[in-house]
């Protein structure tokens, strides 16, 4: 998922180069989305596994 957040923040700087607005801003938005949602299940994840007691 962070792969896919880096992709779209990749387009949306080569989009903003171009001057493309409307698609950097909204490859901007996708990529923020992702990033967070990226964010979320990786602590979520880590807490799980805290919660396990599984030793890494």
């Amino acid at each position: 998922m962070l792969s896919w957040a880096l992709t779209f923040l990749i387009v949306a700087i080569i989009a903003a180069v171009f001057g493309f607005g409307g698609i950097a801003s909204a490859s901007a938005g996708i990529a923020q989305i992702l990033f967070f949602v990226f964010i979320a299940l990786f602590v979520l994840a880590m807490v799980m596994r805290a919660l396990k007691g599984r030793t890494p």
